[in-house]
């Protein structure tokens, strides 16, 4: 695999692994009620997957640059 390729791979595996983390904090800390409206809502998994994926592109995207 070229040298390139492999480090744009490493480098959205590091975005998503800070995306999972800072996920986690944010419901953690509860931050503005997340935690409540995600835990009492039966596809509050959904919510979830879509803040680790959108800030996962985010964050890959900060991570590369």
């Amino acid at each position: 695999m070229p040298r390139l390729i492999r480090l744009y791979i490493t480098h959205i595996c590091v975005g998503f692994l800070l995306s999972a983390g800072f996920v986690g904090l944010l419901l953690a800390l509860d931050v503005a009620g997340l935690r409540g409206l995600i835990f009492g809502s039966s596809v509050g998994w959904i919510a979830v997957l879509m803040l680790w994926i959108f800030n996962g592109i985010v964050f890959a995207g900060v991570q590369f640059s």
